[in-house]
């Protein structure tokens, strides 16, 4: 059994007799700006789903499967802990009339998120990620060290409620020339309709680097979700890639729920 199931094995039975929230669930899911809130002392949240992503060149064609997990942890009102994996991993690549298929598990990170400002007088709502990516994942999908990584969210609540969600951070990435730091932005405006629908329009780069580490990935996002009780959320996002370097397309359906 993989660190991330044991985990959630081990900390969802004691979580379901804990306190009960009165707001509605905050999810990370499915866009890239992650929220600026945390779930609250003694509260666990599981957020999951497939991912499916297509990336067509000249040279080929690739696809691939995931399954984002992300297990969060209130440890106070405004601390909470982050466990964070792609999960099962399925990727097929035909290149030159051949065909290959690598199946396995990504890699895992660890992280806090401190909820730092509360929103008020025109100031935004404002959150702190730290992220320590882990070398722990199969071979095919397996990054090289301990990878860390730094994000800021801030959120602002506008008229006729919109919310304005920004996310600039930095990250350390192995290649062969060794360690680079990458940055990382994302830009949502989030619309409620009613009190169960939600939806939102992102840009997203979750990797800025030069071109011998990469270059720039660039996505633009639409999606949805929709509450069927306080404590459970669906989601549903489609992704067009902006660049050569970003799958051309990607789709999401998901699930969280909060005890």
């Amino acid at each position: 059994m993989k660190p991330t199931a044991i985990l959630a094995a081990t900390i969802f039975p004691l979580c379901v007799a804990g306190a009960h929230a009165q707001d509605d669930i905050e999810s990370d899911r499915p866009d890239f700006v992650e929220s600026s809130k945390v779930v609250g002392k003694g509260r666990f949240q599981l957020e999951t789903g497939p991912l499916f992503e297509r990336d067509r060149s000249e040279a080929g064609r690739e696809r691939t499967l995931s399954t984002p997990t992300l297990l969060r942890f209130g440890l106070t009102d405004a601390l909470e802990l982050r466990v964070e994996t792609d999960g099962r991993m399925v990727r097929h690549v035909s290149e030159d009339g051949r065909r290959t298929t690598e199946t396995g598990y990504a890699d895992t990170a660890l992280g806090v998120s401190w909820h730092a400002l509360d929103a008020g007088g025109g100031r935004p709502s404002v959150g702190v990620l730290l992220f320590a990516e882990l070398d722990s994942g199969s071979r095919a999908f397996r990054g090289e060290g301990v990878r860390p990584s730094l994000r800021v969210v801030g959120e602002w609540e506008l008229p006729n409620e919109v919310t304005l969600g920004v996310m600039p951070g930095i990250g350390v990435e192995r290649d062969e020339s060794g360690r680079y730091r990458y940055g990382m932005l994302g830009i949502v405006a989030e619309k409620e309709f009613g009190e169960r629908w939600r939806g939102f329009v992102e840009v997203a780069l979750p990797h800025i680097a030069r071109g011998r580490h990469g270059g720039t990935e660039a996505s633009f996002d639409v999606g949805a979700a929709y509450l069927l009780s306080k404590d459970v959320q669906l989601d549903a996002m489609l992704s067009r890639g902006l660049n050569s370097r970003t799958p051309d397309m990607a789709f999401t359906i998901g699930l969280s729920i909060r005890r």
